[in-house]
């Protein structure tokens, strides 16, 4: 017997008229092949693919202004890889619905990253397939937005890095961290570091410890130079 699929439709925010498509989509080669007289979702996945890839690429063109083309390509990469892909179809619990083979069911396949990145582009194939590009493009964007967020996020995290990354575009400049002062007493100690870029303060950062005062003061260099 089929699962009611119903729950699943409600998390993915997406009735469909055609709920054949939703089933086929969570359906795996290996349960095709048994000879359940069904598809599996694998020709819905190539069509998913080009959806998703479309969508993310408008998205990011549109909100991401930078002139680096090869930025958006990495920005793109991070938010539709096999990974990414995999954390969205475990928030809406597509595992618990896939249609799996015998042997594939029992060696976790529900579980699997590939089968659950592969069924979220299957998914949004179906969706597309049944109402077109709008409630497509809403269901992409759904996930691909915080997860862009994150990303963009996580580059900056280590300041230090990310100054050093930009700084070694232009060869013979020359980044120094400069300890400028400290306050207080032993257990409680400020760090004042300045970032030097060939001698010029390029930013002033505070902290705790040193590490952390050089990590401000290249955050610091980052916003002057535009990239906060």
């Amino acid at each position: 017997m089929s699962k009611d699929l119903t729950p699943l439709m409600k998390e993915i925010g997406y009735d469909f008229k055609n709920e054949s498509l939703l089933r086929q989509a969570l359906t795996h080669s290996s349960f095709a092949n048994e000879g359940h007289g069904v598809e599996s979702y694998e020709r819905l996945e190539f069509l998913g693919d080009s959806v998703l890839g479309f969508v993310t690429a408008q998205y990011l063109f549109e909100k991401d202004r930078v002139p680096d083309e090869g930025e958006l390509t990495k920005l793109r990469a991070a938010v539709v890889c096999e990974k990414a892909l995999c954390g969205y179809s475990k928030q809406l619990g597509l595992g618990k619905y896939a249609r799996l083979g015998r042997g594939e069911q029992h060696s976790g396949g529900a579980e699997r990253p590939s089968i659950l990145a592969d069924m979220y582009e299957a998914v949004l194939a179906a969706i597309y397939l049944d109402g077109g590009m709008e409630p497509a493009e809403k269901f992409v964007l759904r996930f691909i937005i915080p997860e862009a967020e994150s990303q963009r996020r996580r580059k900056f995290k280590d300041y230090k890095t990310a100054l050093q990354e930009i700084v070694q575009q232009n060869p013979g400049e020359r980044l120094e961290y400069v300890l400028s002062g400290e306050s207080g007493p032993d257990h409680n100690k400020t760090f004042i570091t300045e970032v030097h870029l060939n001698s010029n303060v390029i930013g002033v950062g505070r902290g705790r410890s040193k590490k952390e005062s050089e990590q401000q003061a290249a955050h610091e260099a980052l916003k002057l130079m535009g990239y906060e």
